[in-house]
């Protein structure tokens, strides 16, 4: 069972976030352009720190916790599955946090309302 916590976590992670796609309607995964366009950049980058480091010896992986599946570079299949999942966990958090705090801003945003009496309700006048 150790070996497979890596994938466990990340399982964990996407079923925690996904919910707010549907509940909340952030519409992350409706984009997927948007979403792909998002996750380049960051999925090259630290997967090109990664394979450095690894290749340089300062970075490994302990074989307890990983499946053994290596891509080329000795680079554990969990770890880009790593940097696929928490960014989308991520953007589906983002997103439901900014939709519900500009949910909560239009609300208090909106002008009181005034009570206006009932008809027929007598109205009285404090005079200063």
């Amino acid at each position: 069972m150790d070996r497979y916590q890596y994938l466990l976590v990340l399982a964990a992670c996407l079923l925690i976030t996904l919910p707010l796609e549907v509940v909340i309607g952030v519409r992350v995964w409706r984009r997927p352009r948007r979403l792909v366009a998002s996750l380049v950049a960051p999925f090259v980058l630290f997967l090109a720190f990664d394979l450095a480091a690894i290749t340089a010896g300062y970075w490994r992986f302990n074989h307890r916790y990983v499946t053994g599946v290596d891509l080329p570079g000795r680079l554990p299949v969990e770890e880009v599955a790593f940097f696929l999942v928490i960014p989308i966990c991520a953007l589906l958090t983002y997103e439901a946090v900014r939709r519900l705090g500009g949910a909560l801003s239009a609300r208090s945003a909106r002008p009181e309302r005034t009570v206006r009496p009932a008809r027929g309700a007598k109205q009285t006048h404090q005079g200063a």
